[in-house]
């Protein structure tokens, strides 16, 4: 690849005899590392002149044009819209591909032309629901994690088939009732089996070369299976032993193995009713709070975004995961130079402030420090920011915890408040800094802090008459916080908003065409009528 002429040369030479053919094949699918490579072959007509190898009458050039384009498609979009279009001898490559997938086409042969199809399907290339990828390449795919295949086999259909319905719901059910597959995959943690172990010295070396490949293929797939159907999750967790399986896997020596035993937990991980039971029943915090403490960035994302499911208010892992130092480790994931890490780390304290205690809630704010939610509100990422203010809302709700975080916290959180309010946001953001104004003025004696703040005032002001009606709303919950005759000093912050012109822009909002609008409206001046 480091010589240009090295290709067009090679390129030149696969018309000479079926050696060439099937060598430089072989030469291009094992060199090809990566994007890059993939684009150079591509620009030097790889697929024109490799595509009329696959008719080609001896099985060995067939196989190793297969091969390259399996690579050629790999993760490659440009790759993969191109083999649609292009036909042989008027059969068009996926049709071509299909007939390589038949059963009785040898094991490698029938492989390699469903990875072919898996990465054009991922492409976009083919649909999901076209009957090449349903009826012929799913199925076949599963058929290589059968029993009677040989291991290394059993791998790599796995991970393709894994890969192949990772992003599609109708895909996984499929997969999921094809010959019990879920059951079969169990299989694959019983190597190196006993047996062998009398039996073979040979067999149980290459055994437990495997063992952990067919570990991870399987948490892959388990992963891939249970993305998004609760039915399907309820199975996979009914398989013998399954959550001792995945805790065993998060400490496993392999680090391919612990990321995919992460990624099998964190699929679990999103089913409400599984976080309630086997979660529980089997204490996965434990090892995944371990799996935390020094891990490569890769598995912390996927352990971080794990935790963050572990830590929503129904999850009876939350109180157990506050002991064991988790504030303290989310706050230092904030600070990472990976934004993932900074989401995860956010969020996981956003559910973690949800209906929490006082207490807990003191200790993030300590935890965090005010310099760094300085840091994350200015934060070039929304998705950080959002979840800073979700966090913030959080922690800013009910009464008593309103006005202990304010007297303490209040002077810099009217800072940030502002900050944002003044700068170039989108109208989702501003929205949630509202109702964190809604919610500050809700509280006793947190009002203060905006009844002595005309800026914040005007600020509010100017959003009731905003072209927006998402900020209109937000803006009167603040009013209608402040205004609420029950509470002590109503009237003079009455008087004053009165004076500010708010009850001239609450009756112009009182005739409005939105009904939400309308309604909070009328709601607000009533207490200016009692």
């Amino acid at each position: 690849f480091q010589d240009a002429t090295v290709i067009s040369h090679l390129m030149s030479l696969l018309s000479r005899s079926r050696y060439t053919q099937e060598y430089i094949c072989q030469i291009f699918s094992h060199c090809c590392k990566g994007p890059d490579h993939q684009t150079i072959l591509f620009n030097h007509g790889a697929v024109q002149n490799i595509a009329h190898l696959l008719v080609s009458t001896s099985y060995k050039v067939r196989m190793q044009a297969l091969k390259c384009f399996s690579v050629l498609a790999f993760e490659n979009p440009q790759v993969s819209m191109t083999l649609v279009n292009v036909s042989v001898d008027g059969e068009l490559l996926p049709q071509i591909f299909v007939k390589m997938l038949q059963r009785d086409k040898p094991i490698e042969m029938q492989l390699t032309s469903a990875k072919c199809l898996t990465s054009m399907c991922r492409a976009g290339a083919i649909r999901t629901d076209d009957s090449c990828i349903i009826l012929k390449t799913l199925p076949c795919l599963v058929r290589m994690c059968s029993k009677e295949r040989l291991l290394e086999e059993r791998v790599e259909g796995a991970e393709t088939l894994a890969y192949l319905i990772e992003t599609d719901v109708e895909l996984q059910r499929i997969a999921s009732i094809t010959d019990h597959l879920i059951v079969m995959l169990a299989d694959y943690f019983k190597y190196p089996s006993s047996v062998s172990a009398i039996t073979d010295i040979k067999r149980l070396d290459h055994d437990l070369k495997h063992a952990h490949e067919l570990r991870q293929a399987a948490f892959k797939l388990y992963a891939s299976l249970g993305a998004n159907d609760e039915d399907i999750r309820k199975k996979i967790i009914e398989t013998e032993n399954m959550m001792d399986r995945i805790v065993n896997g998060l400490s496993e020596s392999s680090i391919k193995v612990r990321l995919a035993a992460v990624r099998c937990l964190h699929s679990l991980s999103r089913s409400v009713q599984q976080l309630r039971t086997s979660f529980q029943d089997h204490a996965v915090w434990k090892p995944l709070m371990k799996v935390l403490q020094n891990a490569p960035n890769e598995i912390l994302v996927v352990a971080s975004s794990t935790l963050c499911n572990l830590l929503l208010e129904f999850s009876p892992s939350k109180e157990p995961i506050l002991e064991s130092g988790a504030i303290e480790l989310l706050c230092s994931l904030t600070q990472s130079e990976n934004l993932a890490l900074r989401v995860n780390g956010i969020w996981a304290l956003m559910n973690m402030a949800f209906q929490a205690e006082q207490k807990i809630k003191s200790d993030i704010l300590r935890g965090l420090s005010t310099e760094q939610l300085f840091q994350l509100l200015s934060d070039s990422d929304v998705n950080v920011l959002m979840k800073t203010l979700g966090l913030l809302r959080n922690l800013l709700s009910t009464r008593p915890h309103i006005d202990h975080i304010m007297s303490t916290h209040g002077k810099q959180i009217m800072q940030a408040v502002t900050l944002i309010l003044e700068g170039e946001h989108n109208i989702e953001v501003k929205e949630q800094t509202l109702c964190i104004l809604a919610n500050i003025a809700d509280g006793t004696t947190a009002k203060e802090l905006i009844m002595t703040n005309d800026d914040i005032l005007q600020k509010i002001k100017y959003y009731m008459s905003h072209s927006n009606a998402k900020l209109q709303l937000a803006a009167m919950f603040c009013i209608s916080n402040l205004i609420w005759n029950e509470e002590e000093g109503s009237q003079e912050r009455q008087d004053k908003l009165r004076d500010m012109g708010i009850v001239d822009i609450l009756h112009k909002l009182s005739q409005s065409s939105d009904p939400n609008l309308c309604d909070k409206a009328k709601t607000a001046l009533q207490q200016y009528l009692a």
